[in-house]
């Protein structure tokens, strides 16, 4: 337990995989957490040289910056990239499952409805939202026990909370991301690893930037939040970095809703 005059943020000799974390708030967190005195962070993302500039810039910041280019729906690759990186790292103890939305190249837009798709469409929901995360996790579990616990965070969305109509299989993944959280917190609780979960409303990254380009419909949807923005990564970082911390010590198998009021949880 850390004392109460410590800096309960402080990463220091710890070492976190981020899964998609060559842009937006896998980037942002990857920065926090180097910030924080992470002693390394493994950058994770299906482009090469996403992942490569986000570990620049990790090393930039004092930590150790290390890229892992591969694709998180891979489990043979995945479990090998994880463990030999984590070995050269000396350890994990940190996972984030940040890689989501519609996969490496997908937007948010163009739902048909779902009784209108198939399995070939809802396989680029449930691979990176629910598979990825599974994949991720039980490659970094058995380091994370060997290294002495940890901490597990869980990047899910509100659709997963409340359900979106038009997002059906994305909300299915996520919302099976949110209990995968639970289960696993209650599993891991023995070696002293913590689990849980943000889940994010719209947050202005690439992966909506399309939706964004119609000004009246990003003034309709700002009308549902109670605070009138859009999230920034810097808001779901914030999160992230203190479920990842020692500040977080106590709290485990929760979901943390981060969504400008979109949804009120209980």
């Amino acid at each position: 337990m850390p004392d109460a005059m410590d800096n309960i943020l402080d990463l220091k000799g710890r070492v976190a995989l981020i899964t998609g974390a060559g842009q937006g708030v896998g980037r942002q967190t990857a920065l926090h957490f180097a910030a924080h005195g992470c002693r390394a962070v493994i950058v994770n993302d299906y482009f090469p040289e996403r992942a490569e500039a986000v570990a620049a810039e990790v090393t930039a910041l004092g930590s150790c910056g290390i890229p892992m280019a591969c694709d998180i729906t891979d489990f043979d690759v995945v479990m090998e990239k994880t463990a030999t990186l984590a070995r050269e790292a000396g350890g994990l103890h940190i996972l984030v499952n940040n890689a989501g939305n519609a996969g490496p190249t997908g937007q948010l837009d163009n739902f048909p409805a779902f009784w209108e798709t198939g399995p070939d469409d809802w396989s680029r929901w449930l691979g990176t939202n629910l598979y990825g995360v599974l994949n991720a996790s039980r490659a970094a579990v058995p380091v994370m026990i060997a290294s002495g616990g940890g901490s597990i965070v869980n990047v899910i969305s509100d659709a997963g909370r409340v359900g979106e109509p038009h997002l059906a299989v994305y909300s299915a993944a996520k919302a099976g991301a949110s209990g995968f959280s639970r289960a696993l917190a209650k599993a891991v609780a023995v070696h002293k690893i913590r689990v849980n979960a943000v889940a994010l409303a719209s947050i202005n990254t690439a992966g909506i930037q399309s939706m964004l380009a119609d000004e009246a419909a990003v003034k309709k949807m700002l009308r549902s939040y109670l605070i009138r923005r859009l999230g920034e990564p810097n808001d779901a970082a914030n999160m992230i970095l203190f479920l990842a911390s020692p500040a977080a010590g106590w709290i485990t198998g929760q979901t943390y809703p981060v969504n400008g009021g979109y949804s009120l949880s209980q």
